[in-house]
């Protein structure tokens, strides 16, 4: 279903400005940086299928999908290039958001606490 036949509050971004971050499926955030779908699959449904296929792990390759938020996290553009419907500007701008998401990980990682023997704790 087009985004447009949604009503307002059920279309991913007015939701987030109106409920905020939380309020929104992985899909739904997904959907809003895909911003549109192709022909025959609207941005849900083309978001759907990109977090929720699974990895293909017998032939090496993925069949669409990878296998939720921890493997989009994981993928490379060339990864990306294999899903109809994303081109240059997509992916580099998927590619960004993931690459921001990683290296803000690494800084908390880096400013945790760690606990190096049984004292420390």
């Amino acid at each position: 279903m087009p985004i447009k036949d949604l009503p307002a509050d059920a279309r991913p971004r007015e939701k987030l400005l109106a409920r905020g971050p939380g309020a929104l499926s992985d899909v739904e955030l997904l959907a809003i940086l895909l911003r549109t779908g192709i022909k025959g699959k609207g941005v849900l449904q083309m978001a759907d299928e990109l977090l929720n296929i699974k990895n293909n792990s017998t032939k090496g390759s993925l069949d669409g999908g990878f296998d939720g938020l921890s493997g989009l996290l994981h993928a490379t553009a060339d990864d990306l290039k294999r899903i109809k419907g994303l081109g240059p500007a997509k992916r580099a701008e998927i590619v960004a958001v993931l690459e921001l998401s990683r290296r803000a990980l690494a800084q908390q990682l880096k400013e945790r606490t760690v606990f190096a023997t049984p004292d420390a704790v």
